[in-house]
């Protein structure tokens, strides 16, 4: 008999014929930081790198590359639209700093002197 818990448990219940078996390895599960993304398309296709730009450092590495069809580029701006609207209901308004609308948080912006 299985039990909840037991990892044979979901063998037992029918399973959704539109389900989607989504894997994760270890590597792809840990992430990777990116406090920046640049955003360029052809007629077929949407590229997006997100990058790591670090403070006062004056060479950024692309960390990640996407490429989206129109059509699922247009998925992922009303899934990120939506999510962010549920974040907002929960935690209140994301504030943002519009000094420097290139670059993340002042980064690439004039560095101090003491």
């Amino acid at each position: 008999m299985n039990q909840p818990n037991h990892p044979d448990a979901d063998a037992a219940q029918p399973q959704d014929p539109n389900a989607i078996n989504i894997e994760l390895s270890e590597d792809i599960a840990e992430g990777e930081y990116a406090n920046l993304a640049m955003i360029a398309h052809s007629s077929s296709e949407f590229v997006i790198d997100f990058i790591r730009l670090m403070p006062g450092v004056p060479k950024a590495r692309v960390k990640a590359r996407i490429i989206l069809t129109p059509e699922h580029a247009k998925r992922l701006q009303a899934a990120l639209a939506e999510n962010l609207e549920r974040y907002e209901q929960a935690k209140g308004p994301i504030k943002q700093q519009n000094d420097s609308p290139m670059y993340p948080m002042g980064f690439g912006g004039k560095i101090g002197e003491a």
